[in-house]
């Protein structure tokens, strides 16, 4: 019994058309969390700013926390893993924070980031 490779071809065809049009999905889902995260950080920028023109702290932990909430009940809904949405809100904040300590130092005028006398702190220095 013979086995035609036509079959076979036209099935790997297939699968490598669709294959290709899921990943261009995908890269098209990318670019726009890449343009939807530029816009978020453009805004956290601007409060940043206020909050070091007012002498606010950069993080508001009652905040964090009420959008923590708040996501977890929106990937519920969209069917995404709310631990998932949780730790990555919380990479995001933690870069936000990030942020606003930069832009209240640059405010204050201090020529050192938080980051550089952490760590000198955490040398004894």
């Amino acid at each position: 019994m013979t086995t035609s490779n036509s079959t076979t071809g036209d099935a790997d065809r297939a699968v490598r058309e669709e294959l290709a049009r899921l990943r261009d999905s995908i890269d098209n889902i990318d670019a726009a969390v890449v343009h939807m995260l530029a816009e978020r950080f453009k805004c956290t920028q601007q409060v940043g700013r206020l909050k070091a023109a007012h002498q606010l702290p950069p993080a508001d932990p009652g905040r964090e926390a009420r959008q923590i909430t708040r996501l977890r009940a929106l990937a519920e809904d969209a069917k995404l893993d709310p631990a998932f949405a949780e730790k990555f809100l919380n990479f995001i904040i933690a870069e936000v924070i990030r942020h606003h300590e930069r832009i209240a130092e640059d405010a204050l005028g201090d020529p050192t980031p938080s980051a550089d006398r952490a760590a000198a702190s955490a040398r004894g220095e």
